[in-house]
């Protein structure tokens, strides 16, 4: 039988190399073999950011990719995929990546300032008429390494998950970069459609243990079938 898609994992990283990359390489492959959906993985940009090999894909997912990682040939492939009608998700730090490219900070939509030590919080759910959104609670606890961000890079954002920095402590001192928290709205996940393409953002994802949580596998999954697939979600 057909595959329903196609994603490349794509994980290269030019800075911090978090170890919680192979959990989710796995998890995703589990993914896919859940959902039916093919998943090929590489860190090789040469092999695949091209004009031959990235129509093959109905996504890229930048899993935890870090620093520059692309060269200008790949740059220009991985726009010209994107402007086709190919899907981005963006995977934790995908948001410190490339971070001197504009076209890609947009893409993302915002880009990492800092964080504080990892702790447990309160998430929110801001939207839950989204694949992948329909498990959470309107409130639950969540332990991450929580992403503070710079300001929005995209006025099309579609915020799916928020922080409530009341549950947890939010100051850093980040290379002398000071966080503080965002306020009363601390985006954890969006997405938008973007030139042509469509991208998805979730900031979860820093702890190995993350990608047993059958919670955030399923919001995983709802980001990579709607940037693959273009299709929505009603819970209500």
């Amino acid at each position: 039988m057909a595959e329903q898609f196609r994603v490349l994992v794509f994980s290269k990283t030019g800075g911090w190399h978090h170890e919680s990359i192979p959990a989710g390489v796995e998890a995703i492959r589990k993914l896919g073999q859940m959902h039916d959906f093919g998943v090929f993985w590489t860190e090789d940009a040469g092999r695949v950011m091209n004009d031959k090999e990235l129509p093959k894909f109905q996504a890229v997912i930048f899993l935890s990719t870090t620093g520059d990682i692309l060269n200008d040939e790949q740059k220009a492939a991985f726009q010209r995929y994107i402007r086709a009608g190919g899907g981005f998700v963006g995977v934790h730090s995908a948001d410190d990546t490339e971070k001197n490219w504009p076209w890609y900070m947009k893409l993302l939509g915002r880009m990492f300032k800092a964080h504080p030590a990892n702790q447990t919080a309160t998430l929110m759910v801001n939207e839950r008429n989204f694949p992948g959104m329909d498990r959470f609670p309107k409130r639950f606890l969540f332990t991450e390494e929580w992403h503070e961000f710079g300001p929005a890079l995209s006025g099309d954002l579609k915020v799916l998950l928020c922080v409530d920095e009341r549950t947890y402590d939010a100051s850093t001192n980040w290379g002398g970069v000071k966080g503080q928290g965002m306020g009363a709205q601390h985006p954890i996940s969006w997405y938008q459609h973007f030139e042509g393409g469509r991208s998805f953002y979730t900031a979860l994802g820093h702890l190995p243990g993350t990608y047993m949580d059958e919670r955030f596998l399923h919001h995983l999954f709802g980001g990579i079938y709607w940037a693959a697939t273009g299709k929505g979600f009603s819970a209500d």
